[in-house]
């Protein structure tokens, strides 16, 4: 399995099962095509572009959310008695971000 992130679309998935497909039956025979392996190669390349920005993009938000998060957990320190329940609330909708933003990540393999 390689190291690198990539980010398939549907008919890109397709494209590349049918693609490896008809690879392996040429394989069998012993008269492959390079250009199957151009087209698969250049698929990949697109998937792994997509899949840079996409996991840059999970990263960017989950430091954000952590950044948001901190600051919750100062505002309710330093929230008075009257305002702490309006604190608690932007802490617990802090959390939940954070927590999905890292769901998200591991969701993605990265």
């Amino acid at each position: 399995m390689s190291e690198v992130y990539r980010s398939y679309t549907p008919a890109e998935k397709r494209k590349r099962a049918w693609l490896i497909l008809r690879g392996v039956k040429q394989a069998a025979a012993d008269a492959v095509d390079p250009k199957i392996e151009r087209q698969i190669d250049a698929i990949d390349d697109a998937a792994e572009e997509r899949g840079r920005l996409e996991a840059a993009a999970l990263h960017r938000q989950n430091e954000k959310a952590k950044a948001e998060l901190a600051t919750a957990k100062a505002a309710v320190r330093a929230a008075s008695r009257e305002d702490r329940a309006a604190a608690r609330t932007a802490l617990t909708k802090a959390e939940q971000r954070a927590r999905a933003t890292e769901k998200a990540i591991r969701s993605a393999g990265l």
